[in-house]
């Protein structure tokens, strides 16, 4: 008999506790431990914050579908992880011992490292449903009184599709409102060019995004550092290509949504050979981490280096696919040890990502998501829309269901399914 435990409840872990389920032996036992028992759908966010969503149709209560799968699920959190002693602290001073752990914990969000960034400062957010729903409260007021917006990311983000999604679903909704005319729009990056996401673009997202920003008439700014954000005055910093100050912008916002950087959570950072000084965890190609055998990870805490130098730092994202692949390789890896095999199963690292721009869109699949790849491909059209739709419809239902079946996988992943898709469309 073993003790498999994943820390996390989110995209990760929800999908970690479903595939690892199907691997026990009749007498292993599973335990999730979340913060809460709700799942989100994150990439419903930017919906949420314009009022395209409500949060009830993205939340999913866990606890009845944990319980029907036999997982045994805690809901009030970790304090701290101690690999060395194989148990984790929970915020109410108990611990919970493992013979096996998966960290599916996501990111922790780092407002505070810029000053005025974030809910509690002056920008918004689309990284969490609550955050969704104060940019929407937010938004609201806004339109009473517009002016100036200000989207994306700031330095060392490592996710950007949301960014422009929400830039170009703004445009939209906007233009329904009829006061885009009213509403000067700029899309601040650390990015050193438009489209490189983090992973030196993907096909042609570069002369994609491009377009689309030029022609929803949103000016932007690359390879920006922002410096401070007050209420009404937002300082980023140009650089050039060797990273010399280039350019200082004064940036008027009446309205901001700007990503942050991520770090661990601080149930791990800090602990020695388990992390990376920023906090994300150290894992091999088997998704296990070197210095204690017992742990896997998955997910946006994994610590990846970024493809290559940039003037300013820009992290390499972890997107749905990329983040199965994980799932379904740490559940047949730990399935093998469960049974005295050694871990031989590696993620795939895929990339599929529809980017909904509210009436279009632009998808993309990277195989692998590090280049160099043998699929690297992207296209744009307003049958992206739909098939976020349809995406968001599906996953959600998956959730509901506790379904174990690798699900991007069966989802237009494939270059020709995406074209049939286009072709309905």
């Amino acid at each position: 008999m073993a003790d498999i435990v994943v820390l996390g409840a989110g995209l990760g872990g929800t999908l970690m506790a479903y595939e690892m389920a199907a691997e026990l032996r009749s007498d292993d036992r599973l335990i999730v431990i979340g913060q809460g028992q709700t799942f989100h759908f994150v990439p419903s966010n930017p919906w949420v914050a314009i009022g395209w969503r409500q949060r009830s149709d993205i939340e999913i209560d866990l606890a009845e579908v944990m319980k029907r799968k036999k997982i045994n699920f805690i809901t009030q959190g970790a304090a701290r992880v101690h690999p060395g002693e194989s148990r984790i602290e929970l915020t109410d001073g108990s611990f919970v011992g493992y013979d096996y752990l998966v960290l599916a914990t996501g990111p922790e969000l780092a407002f505070d490292e810029i000053p005025g960034l974030g809910p509690e400062g002056f920008t918004q957010s689309v990284c969490h449903i609550d955050h969704a729903l104060r940019a929407h409260a937010a938004f609201e007021q806004f339109c009473q009184s517009p002016g100036p917006i200000i989207v994306g990311a700031v330095q060392g983000a490592s996710c950007f599709g949301p960014a422009y999604e929400f830039a170009f679903i703004l445009d939209t909704e906007l233009k329904k409102r009829g006061i885009r005319d009213r509403v000067p729009m700029m899309f601040v990056t650390p990015e050193p060019y438009i489209g490189h996401l983090g992973l030196d673009g993907v096909g042609d997202t570069k002369g994609l995004m491009e377009s689309e920003l030029r022609e929803r008439h949103i000016k932007w700014i690359t390879n920006a550092r922002v410096k401070e954000v007050r209420a009404d005055l937002m300082i980023v910093e140009e650089v050039d290509d060797d990273g010399k100050l280039k350019k200082t912008h004064e940036l008027p916002h009446v309205y901001s949504m700007m990503l942050p950087a991520f770090r661990g959570v601080p149930a791990v950072r800090g602990i020695d050979k388990l992390c990376n000084p920023r906090g994300f965890v150290l894992v091999d190609q088997m998704q296990r981490n070197p210095a204690f055998p017992n742990v896997f990870a998955v997910g946006v805490g994994v610590a990846i280096p970024p493809v290559g130098p940039t003037p300013v730092p820009v992290g390499v994202p972890k997107t749905g696919f990329m983040i199965e692949s994980m799932v379904t390789a740490t559940a047949k890896n730990i399935g093998g040890l469960l049974r005295g095999a050694e871990p031989d199963t590696r993620p795939s690292l895929n990339a599929f990502c529809l980017a909904d721009f509210g009436n279009g869109g632009v998808v993309f699949v990277a195989e692998p998501q590090i280049p160099p790849r043998n699929l690297n491909w992207s296209a744009k059209g307003a049958w992206v829309h739909l098939a976020k739709v349809a995406f968001e419809k599906y996953f959600l239902r998956k959730v509901r269901l506790g379904n174990s079946e690798p699900f991007y996988e069966r989802f237009m992943l494939d270059k020709l399914n995406i074209r049939k898709l286009k072709e309905t469309h």
